[in-house]
């Protein structure tokens, strides 16, 4: 367990964030290629590149077991709708998501704004 915590970025303003969840196929096999091809070496970078155009400041996911935790934070002026449709339209986006899906709970053809489902806050301390 990672108790240090994990440093965030600092941005030269405020930001949003959108938090969502996701549950994996149960196989250990399966759990450890998907953490693989999200490491450094594997990710694709038109992915990467995607995620950026689309005006995503920062992504991180989180895993316990089979359920995922995603963080996204984006511009105060962040349209998700609109973002997430671009999203889908990039080159190897399409691909990208058809790789995924064998490793998550979720159709094959599932986009990722299909994938993942929004929480809602129900608690912050500012």
């Amino acid at each position: 367990m990672k108790t240090e915590g994990y440093k965030v970025q600092e941005y030269h303003g405020p930001v949003k964030r959108y938090c969502q969840t996701m549950d994996l196929r149960d196989n250990a096999e399966l759990i450890r290629k998907y953490k693989e091809a999200h490491d450094r070496d594997h990710f694709w970078d038109e992915i990467k590149q995607g995620i950026r155009s689309v005006g995503i400041l920062e992504m991180e996911i989180y895993i316990l077991g089979t359920r995922l935790f995603m963080i996204v934070e984006t511009p105060l002026d962040f349209d998700w709708d609109t973002a997430m449709a671009r999203l889908a339209t990039l080159p190897r986006q399409a691909e990208w998501e058809a790789y995924v899906a064998q490793f998550q709970q979720c159709s094959k053809n599932a986009t990722s704004d299909e994938k993942w489902r929004m929480m809602d806050r129900i608690f912050y301390l500012y």
